[in-house]
């Protein structure tokens, strides 16, 4: 029985993606070799190198201002090349710490050059997205994580600076429209809404590069694969691949509009019974930041003995992925682009059921 799946990641992706994957990785559009064993200087590869960076242009909406490219490492390394790029030794970053992967951005950044966290929830565990400070004018550039995949918050609305934005989106990249000129780079590990691990989802303004005085490895340097056009070494083939089909499926499935209306009703049809259970409780303290990717939550006071149970009645329905990050416990279910509501559903008739016969 296929699962529902509500991991974190690497996450769900659509059904026709598997199944083209699948194909592709045994007879490449009739080639007589697998997606994994041609080269990725091919004319075939070249070409779906070429579509998947169309796609993500047309996707997000992009102008010629912008570069594309498809990396390696993970968006954990972009916590380092975006600083090695961007921030020169005597400028200053501004950053907001909502969350254990922006923790480890700033880390990484302060190796760069001089960070400034402008905003931070660490005090209260991150359960809320913070508002009301500003950004400094003289900041090189404003770095935030959209959707913090452990603690279930999300931005819904951006700071007003005229500083550009550096953004992780790993965790709600393509679940929904965003002025992206507001933005001068955006990162994402590919694992949640775009394909399999192994891939990450570079977008730059080029103007941006080359101001820094340090010399860069070339392997670290953006304008290297700006200018090799993604393809400087030898890029994750397979999962580019995988990536291209799921913005074909994005693009036929009405967008980044149709993403967020499809978002929106799984999220209002789970936190609606996280909120009506008295069996739960919901961890972030401003609903209004509640993110539609990864809804948290716990047992209720009193009833925490049952967390086993529950998580045991999800597995029979099979739910999985539902135990929340090892570092704060309780539940998480990932809603990612993929997931259809009736898995949702499913997860809502047995948080009921528990309810019944526990409450």
């Amino acid at each position: 029985m296929k699962k529902h799946n509500f991991s974190a990641g690497p996450a769900i992706l659509p059904a026709s993606v598997m199944e083209q994957a699948s194909q592709a990785a045994l007879d490449f559009n009739g080639m007589g070799l697998s997606i994994l064993e041609i080269s990725h200087r091919s004319p075939e590869f070249t070409a779906v190198l070429d579509e998947a960076e169309i796609l993500v242009r047309d996707i997000a909406g992009l102008g010629n201002d912008y570069a594309v490219l498809f990396l390696q490492g993970g968006a954990s390394s972009q916590f380092f090349m975006t600083a090695m790029n961007l921030l020169d030794g005597n400028e200053m970053a501004a950053y907001a710490d909502t969350g254990s992967w922006s923790a480890k951005a700033i880390k990484e950044a302060r190796n760069f050059g001089k960070v400034e966290v402008v905003a931070s929830s660490k005090e209260q565990n991150y359960t809320f997205i913070p508002r009301g400070y500003e950004v400094p004018a003289n900041a090189k550039y404003f770095h935030l994580t959209t959707n913090n995949t452990i603690f279930g918050t999300q931005y819904h609305s951006w700071p007003e600076t005229d500083v550009p934005f550096v953004a992780d989106m790993s965790s709600d990249i393509f679940s929904r429209p965003i002025d992206v000129e507001r933005f001068g780079l955006i990162y994402a590990g590919a694992q949640k809404n775009i394909g399999p691990a192994g891939l990450t989802l570079v977008i730059v303004r080029p103007d941006m590069l080359g101001k820094v005085s340090r010399t860069i490895p070339t392997m670290l340097d953006y304008r290297t694969h700006v200018s090799k056009k993604s393809t400087f070494n030898t890029p994750p083939v397979f999962a580019i691949y995988v990536a291209m089909l799921t913005f074909r499926w994005i693009k036929a499935n009405g967008g980044l509009p149709a993403m967020a209306a499809r978002n929106t009703a799984k999220a209002d049809l789970l936190y609606k019974e996280i909120d009506d259970n008295p069996m739960f409780v919901g961890t972030v303290t401003n609903k209004a930041d509640r993110s539609q990717m990864n809804a948290t939550f716990v047992m209720a006071p009193g009833k925490e003995q049952l967390q086993a149970t529950f998580l045991e009645m999800c597995k029979e329905a099979g739910c999985v992925g539902v135990k929340g990050h090892r570092s704060v416990g309780g539940f998480r279910a990932s809603m990612y682009n993929a997931l259809d509501i009736k898995s949702v559903q499913v997860l809502v008739d047995v948080m009921r059921g528990f309810a019944e016969r526990y409450g």
